[in-house]
């Protein structure tokens, strides 16, 4: 095998050692860079100091006035938020966590700035955004990407973010508590309106301090249906529910309600009807009168509302019969060409359902009417009995007042416990639905001032060391002729 011609005296080209290719890389020549870089490093690490300190000056100057967050995370898990709704079928939006009047009740109760201008200003700060978790992002963009449809998505987590200037008059402490307030604020005033019993719940015997006995039965009778209505809607959600303190479900609240009015409220207002009792016949007899007048008046109004429905009604249903021929005879003929849905099908599924409509609006309609009419016959009686014993002064019902005055003051006493029983009753129920429907799961926390001005020194340096190598590279930093960097390509070895 003849051996390579060794190369000739008159051949002049560079021949590149091993090491020698080592310094060149796609025709660049590493060595010279690096030498570049080790010459310019002095200049290159007192542009990185100088940057940073730039930048850390600057960050320093305009901080006064640059935005600093204090942010917080809740939580909402009661029931129908999923729907976006509140426990009474109410439209739900995380928005309502920063409505005005929380606003306003939370800084009225840290004790800070009233005026309007703050209240607005804090309101405008606070935002409140949704936390979506990276599994849920992840698989939502995998099924975007296979061509799945989507159902909204509701988080059930929400950042809470307050962000105001540094030099605004709240240190980072109050802007902490603040946040806290707020939701502490929704949350007492989530649990008042779907926790708590109605505000006028069990205030019937202060309604009728210094009323005539007559108007116990009016006051108490409407009591008990409130009280009795109220329960239903508790058994319906709860039924299974017992309270840990007063060992009671509310069907068993609802069976005292009954014994309360069969027996002991009875018995109080049997009194006070068969004898006709009353303090001042008279005024009442007016009272009565007045209370029977509006009742009239009352019905006359309901009557006619329903002769309005009546009306429509009938209209209805001569066109839903019309509507019903049209889709007959359009059955009959062949169409082919014809949609599953043609407008003559449209019309009757609208005409049927306004016909519903009207049909349950005549049925309110005549139930109103209905009862209207036996309230007028109830106090029409009352106020027949009362007359009855017109003739009869006060002195001579001296004995039964003060037996039946004992009758009702020991009623309240059972009404109040019966009352007490329902609150207590309600209110581990409360605990148990909503006591974590809204919470607080991440403390509220403000941003670190030191940690923004090292963020902004690192960011600083960092374009002072890109400048310091780019320089470097170049050859401008020392003035001392430095050629350019060579860029050559590769020579090819024998």
């Amino acid at each position: 095998m003849p051996s390579p011609p060794s190369p000739s005296a008159d051949d002049k080209s560079p021949r590149l050692s091993q090491q020698d290719d080592l310094e060149y890389y796609e025709g660049v020549e590493l060595g010279e860079i690096w030498r570049r870089i080790a010459r310019g490093f002095v200049p290159t690490l007192g542009l990185l100091v100088l940057g940073s300190a730039i930048a850390m000056a600057v960050y320093l100057a305009a901080s006064p006035v640059l935005p600093i967050s204090t942010s917080t995370r809740v939580v909402f898990t009661f029931d129908g938020y999923n729907r976006g709704e509140y426990p009474d079928h109410s439209k739900f939006t995380p928005d309502d966590l920063r409505a005005p009047d929380i606003v306003f009740d939370a800084i009225d109760r840290l004790g800070l700035n009233a005026a309007k201008d703050f209240q607005a200003r804090i309101q405008a700060g606070l935002t409140i955004e949704g936390i979506i978790p990276p599994d849920v992002l992840k698989e939502r963009d995998h099924l975007r990407i296979v061509g799945q449809s989507q159902a909204p998505y509701i988080p059930d987590e929400y950042s809470l973010v307050l962000s105001l200037p540094a030099k605004y008059p709240l240190s980072d402490r109050q802007r902490e508590l603040l946040l806290s307030e707020i939701v502490s604020v929704y949350r007492d005033k989530f649990q008042r309106t779907y926790g708590n019993v109605p505000l006028g719940f069990g205030n019937a015997f202060e309604e009728l301090r210094g009323d005539d006995f007559f108007e116990y039965e009016l006051v108490l009778n409407q009591e008990i249906a409130n009280i009795e209505a109220y329960l239903d809607t508790k058994i319906e959600n709860a039924k299974s529910f017992r309270s840990q303190t007063t060992n009671l479900t509310f069907f068993d609240l609802r069976k005292q309600v009954e014994l309360f009015a069969q027996v002991r409220l009875n018995e109080a207002l049997g009194q006070i009807l068969v004898n006709g009792l009353s303090r001042d016949r008279e005024l009442e007899l007016v009272k009565m009168k007045y209370y029977l007048q509006t009742l009239q008046d009352d019905e006359r109004k309901a009557a006619a509302e329903g002769r309005v429905v009546e009306d429509l009604l009938a209209k209805a249903q001569d066109r839903a019969q019309g509507y019903v021929l049209g889709i007959k005879s359009q059955v009959a003929q062949e169409r082919p060409e014809a949609p599953v849905l043609d407008q003559g099908l449209i019309d009757s599924l609208l005409a049927n359902d306004s016909y519903s409509f009207l049909v349950h609006q005549a049925l309110d309609a005549g139930i109103k009417v209905k009862d209207i009419q036996a309230a007028e016959e109830q106090l029409a009686e009352r106020q027949k009995i009362l007359a009855s014993f017109e003739g009869r002064s006060a002195v001579d019902q001296t004995d039964l007042i003060a037996r039946v005055e004992k009758s009702l003051a020991s009623l309240e006493v059972t009404y109040n416990r019966l009352i007490a029983n329902i609150r207590n009753t309600n209110s581990d129920y409360a605990q148990q639905e909503f006591g974590n429907a809204v919470r607080i799961t991440a403390q509220p926390q403000t941003e670190w001032f030191f940690k923004k001005l090292a963020i902004a020194g690192a960011v600083g340096a960092f374009l002072g060391l890109m400048s310091g190598l780019g320089l470097s590279l170049l050859g401008v930093n020392f003035g001392s002729g430095t050629p350019a960097l060579r860029m050559e390509p590769r020579s090819s070895k024998a």
